[in-house]
C-alpha cells in the first residue's frame, strides 16, 4: 500500500510542469522542493536520533558556497604570501564537492558536539552556523561578502555523444530537484530500515539500553550527522545553481526554523512527514500573499502551525496514520462481533 501511494505521489508531482503554466508558482515549487530536501536531512537527526540541530542551515549554506566557488573559480591570498588559484570547473562537479564538503563538516561537528546532549548540543550547532555565516560575510576576497557571488552557472548534465544539457528553464530545474528529492527520500528510507536505522531509533528511545547491547553512541550519531549534512549540502548546491546568486543571508536563522517547522508539522520520525509539512509551509506564503499584508501573513502562518499541532499533535502524517489504523481496527472488531452474533443465532 505504501509503495502504491509513493508511486502515485511521485507521478502526480512529475505531472505538475505539464499543466502548471504559471512561472511564479513553478518557481515556488522549485524552492520549496529544495527546502523539503533540507527538511528530510534534518528529519534524519531530529526524527530518528532525537537530536535537535538549530544550525542545520550551515550545511545547506556550505553546500551552496562550495558548489558556487567550484563553478566560478577563485583567486585568494593565504598567510605567508601564498595564493590559491582555482579555475572554474563544471557545476556538476561543484554539486559533488558540495556533498563531500558538507558531509566532512558534519563529521567534525558531530564528532565534537555529540559528546554533549540536550541544550548543549543545540548551542554547539547554533554557534557553528553563526561562525560559518561570519566567515562568509567577512572573507570578502573569497565569498564577496555582502556583495554576494553572482552569475553562478546553471547545472549542466553530461550526455555522452551529445555534449551536455544545461538546465536553464524552470521545468528542467523542477525535474532536477524532484529527482534529487526522490534519491534522498529512498536513501533515507533504506537507511532507517537497516540495522543502522534500528540503532538510531534505539538511541532515541532508550540510550542506556542501547549502549548496554553494544551500540556505539558517538559513532552512530556522527554517521547520521554526516549523511544528514551531505544531503543538506546537496540541497544548498541546487539552491545556488538555481537562484544563481548567493550571499551570507542564506545562513539566516529563519531558514533553519523553516526546516524545523516542516519536520515537526509533517511529523518527525516519518519518511513522508517532511515532504507533507514542506509542501504546506513552503507554499502557504504563496497562497497568503495575494490576500494578506506581510505582517498578517506571519500571524496566519503561526496560527496554521498551532492549529495543526493542536489537532494533530504528533504531526500530520503520524497522526492521520494512527487514526486510520484505529478506524480499521474498530471496523474489524465490529465485523468479528457481528459474525459471532450471526453464528449464535
Amino acid at each position: 500500500m505504501r509503495i502504491v501511494v509513493t508511486i502515485l505521489a511521485v507521478a502526480a508531482l512529475a505531472s505538475v510542469p505539464l499543466w502548471l503554466r504559471d512561472p511564479y508558482l513553478l518557481n515556488a515549487l522549485i524552492t520549496t522542493g529544495i527546502f523539503v530536501i533540507g527538511a528530510m536531512s534534518l528529519n534524519l537527526l531530529l526524527g530518528f536520533t532525537g537530536q535537535l540541530s538549530l544550525g542545520h542551515i550551515a550545511f545547506f549554506g556550505i553546500g551552496a558556497y562550495v558548489s558556487a566557488l567550484t563553478s566560478l573559480g577563485f583567486d585568494v591570498g593565504l598567510p605567508g604570501g601564498f595564493r590559491v588559484v582555482h579555475e572554474p570547473w563544471p557545476p556538476i562537479i561543484g554539486l559533488v564537492f558540495a556533498i563531500l564538503a558538507a558531509g566532512l563538516c558534519g563529521y567534525f561537528v558531530g564528532l565534537l558536539s555529540f559528546r554533549v546532549r540536550g541544550a548543549y548540543f543545540v548551542i554547539v550547532t547554533i554557534s557553528f552556523a553563526e561562525v560559518v555565516r561570519l566567515v562568509a560575510l567577512n572573507w570578502v576576497e573569497l565569498t564577496q561578502g555582502p556583495l554576494a557571488l553572482t552569475n553562478i552557472p546553471s547545472i549542466a548534465l553530461p550526455l555522452p555523444g551529445f555534449g551536455e544539457l544545461t538546465l536553464r528553464t524552470k521545468m528542467q530545474n523542477y525535474y532536477l530537484v524532484l529527482v534529487v528529492a526522490l534519491i534522498a527520500y529512498l536513501l533515507i528510507a533504506r537507511l532507517v530500515r537497516s540495522h543502522f536505522g534500528r540503532a538510531m531509533r534505539g538511541l532515541m528511545e532508550n540510550e542506556t539500553l542501547a549502549v548496554s547491547v553494544g551500540i556505539d553512541v558517538t559513532r552512530t550519531l556522527t554517521l547520521a550527522a554526516v549523511i544528514s549534512a551531505a544531503i543538506a549540502g546537496a540541497a544548498g548546491s541546487l539552491y545556488a545553481h538555481y537562484i544563481r546568486i548567493i550571499d551570507p543571508e542564506v545562513f539566516a536563522f529563519i531558514n533553519t526554523v523553516t526546516m524545523v517547522i516542516m519536520v515537526i508539522s509533517g511529523g518527525k520520525g516519518s519518511l513522508a512527514g517532511p515532504v507533507v509539512g514542506g509542501l504546506i509551509f513552503g507554499l502557504l506564503p504563496v497562497a497568503l500573499r495575494p490576500v494578506m499584508a506581510p505582517e498578517a501573513q506571519w500571524i496566519a502562518y503561526g496560527g496554521v502551525l498551532m492549529a495543526i499541532l493542536f489537532v494533530l499533535p504528533r504531526g500530520i502524517v503520524p497522526s492521520l496514520a494512527q487514526r486510520l489504523t484505529k478506524r480499521r481496527s474498530s471496523t474489524a472488531a465490529l465485523a468479528l462481533t457481528e459474525t459471532g452474533i450471526e453464528e449464535r443465532a
